[in-house]
């Protein structure tokens, strides 16, 4: 029962807290393309703050207490002028505004009471809009033309001290040109279909041709809307077709921010490594309903849980689709820490084929240990994240997700070994305002993130998706199962009102189609049941076991908040250069290592891209 006695509880500290005659600062959510994650992961870094929660997004009330704890006299002299610009900046933005029409922010905000309740409310009204160009100019093939046109709308506030509400609505216009590649087996060809595990073939496709690789994060909810069938619903706007975006959240900080609870629909990341880096929760994922809680009790520990609702992803159909993918979420997060100088995350997750499962949605639960009372239909994964920093100097970090694993001999190279690894270390740049450089590698192993279909009990006969994924995107790193990336980044703020970044990534990824293709090395592989440990097709060598595509990216961005205009320029431009290795043809999947070479066919040719990108944000 400590599902329902869990939720009793948080409705409970709702009904109590908003019962107030005071107003505080406010406790939704900050964006997580928000500059402001950054400049503070960059203030803890160098020392300036205390450490921050790993659970994000944070709270306005959260950034405003780090913010003025920067600014704070002890920290006056660590601080160059155009950084205390910076920061007053972004105090300002998260700060609570006068109440009236406010011509900078392109909202109306208002402060009341319903007096039948003795309940203060604060309501505001707001508008923004993003207008976005994008190109890419490939040799020797075509260009490819995209764009993002987003007006939003949104509806916020407070609810007493504690409580603090948002509800925003977006639509838009979106063109997202892909190519088309081939065919994929989900389990591998020549597999033989054994009862409820049947092998696929899926379409492939490439990565939207206007942006760089596995960059690309689409906005839209569902379905996209061609104009010439409106009630149609599309997976992918391939043409400019009509789309919708809807957020939401209820949000409560209790105890001094002891206490932090949140329902609502809205994007994560989770964990102590520096912002982007998550394995197992990132914010390149898409939005799902959840509801969650962060309690920390003390300065050095925490513990963070939430359960939600996956999205199915719309490529047979609405009624298809749904039915085969009905997922709940679960994840929760120990989060310890030594000061500013150590920090360690244990967690676990587990997608699960939606029913009353209180044990998943309990955070006092083992979900490991309870998946063994309830039955094998469920996909579990750990993680781990241990971060090592000195303030001022720069840190070192690890990470581990496992998805499934045995220990056995060779086990490092068995396809079952479905794990993702990343090391990096970032470090201040001391003369230049909030710059930095980072540099990590991250490994994913083939099928981590995957998972079988299978068939459940309360569904009858139908074979249920369990992947690591909600509508259609990964919940983990960006990256998908058998890649690899070398990262090296460089981020500066040279004055108040301008953002710049210079990256280098090269990304391998074993190919997902083609006559070399690799099994594991899609979202949707499926790692065959039987002969995990014997089956030569499932051994991984990697780079050395079929075609892989090698992408080396250089780009170039930077964002101009332009002075006394409630508008912001961003801009992004750079170069890829693509093509593939392969070993002898028809040794892909044989269990055998062989010598890859550089190789331009009509399945895996060579290219050589440029990217370009233009925007403009609205009321910001």
């Amino acid at each position: 029962m400590k599902g329902i006695h869990s939720k009793i509880i948080f409705c409970a500290c709702f009904l109590i807290f908003i019962h107030t005659q005071l107003f505080a600062q406010t406790h939704t959510s900050v964006p997580l393309d928000n500059h402001v994650y950054y400049i503070l992961e960059q203030a803890a870094l160098r020392g300036l703050c205390t450490h921050l929660s790993g659970i994000r997004p944070y709270t306005q009330s959260v950034v405003i207490k780090a913010i003025n704890e920067i600014l704070s006299s002890d920290n006056s002299i660590k601080l160059s002028r155009t950084e205390r610009d910076i920061l007053n900046q972004y105090l300002e933005k998260n700060s609570k505004p006068e109440t009236g029409i406010d011509w900078q922010r392109g909202a109306y905000y208002n402060e009341t009471a319903v007096t039948s309740l003795e309940i203060p409310l604060s309501i505001n009204l707001g508008v923004s809009a993003e207008l976005e160009g994008s190109v890419g100019l490939y040799y020797p093939k075509e260009n490819y033309f995209g764009n993002e046109i987003w007006a939003k709308a949104y509806l916020n506030g407070d609810l007493g001290r504690n409580l603090s509400y948002e509800f925003s609505v977006m639509g838009g216009l979106v063109t997202a040109p892909r190519q088309y590649l081939g065919l994929y087996n989900t389990y591998y060809e020549g597999f033989q279909d054994n009862g409820e595990f049947q092998n696929q073939l899926i379409n492939v496709y490439s990565e939207p041709l206007t942006h760089f690789p596995y960059s690309y994060k689409k906005r839209w909810d569902a379905s996209v809307h061609y104009f010439d069938d409106l009630a149609g619903f599309e997976a992918w706007p391939e043409s400019t077709a009509g789309a919708y975006n809807i957020l939401s959240e209820l949000t409560g900080s209790f105890f001094e921010g002891i206490l932090t609870m949140r329902l609502g629909r809205l994007s994560h990341e989770w964990g102590s490594t520096p912002y982007g880096s998550s394995l197992v929760l990132n914010q390149t994922a898409r939005p799902f309903v959840g509801m969650e809680y962060e309690f920390r009790p003390f300065s050095w520990f925490s513990i963070a849980s939430m359960t939600g609702f996956l999205e199915f992803y719309n490529l047979k159909g609405e009624k298809e689709s749904g039915g085969a993918f009905q997922n709940a979420y679960s994840i929760t997060m120990l989060q310890f820490n030594y000061k500013n100088y150590f920090f360690l995350d244990i967690g676990e997750t587990v997608v699960w084929p939606k029913r009353f499962e209180l044990g998943y949605m309990s955070p006092v639960t083992n979900t490991f240990f309870y998946k063994n009372n309830v039955g094998d239909f469920d996909n579990l994964g750990v993680v781990g994240n241990i971060r090592f920093q000195y303030p001022g100097l720069g840190n070192i970090w690890f990470s581990l997700f496992v998805d499934e694993m045995k220990l056995e001999r060779d086990w490092y190279k068995l396809d079952r070994t479905m794990i993702a690894t990343q090391a990096g270390l970032s470090f201040p740049l001391p003369f230049m305002a909030f710059s930095s450089v980072k540099m990590s590698y991250t490994m994913i192993y083939p099928y981590c993130y995957t998972h079988n279909r299978n068939y459940t009990p309360w569904y009858g006969e139908v074979s249920m998706e369990q992947a690591y994924i909600n509508n259609g995107v990964g919940i983990g790193y960006y990256l998908p199962p058998n890649s690899d990336e070398i990262l090296i980044q460089f981020r500066t703020m040279p004055v108040k009102s301008l953002t710049a970044l210079l990256q280098y990534q090269l990304i391998r990824h074993g190919a997902d189609f083609g006559p070399s293709a690799v099994d594991g090395s899609n979202l949707y592989s499926e790692l065959d049941p039987d002969g995990r440990s014997d089956n030569p097709i499932l051994r991984r060598f990697f780079l050395m076991d079929g075609a892989y595509q090698w992408s080396h990216i250089i780009k170039l961005g930077a964002e101009w908040a332009i002075p006394k205009i409630p508008a912001a320029l961003y801009a992004e431009a750079g170069t890829l250069i693509s093509y593939f290795t392969d070993i002898e043809a028809g040794k892909a999947n044989t269990g055998t290592p062989y010598p890859y070479s550089a190789v331009n066919t009509p399945d895996y040719p060579r290219s050589t891209g440029f990217i370009f990108k233009l925007g403009l944000r609205v009321f910001p």
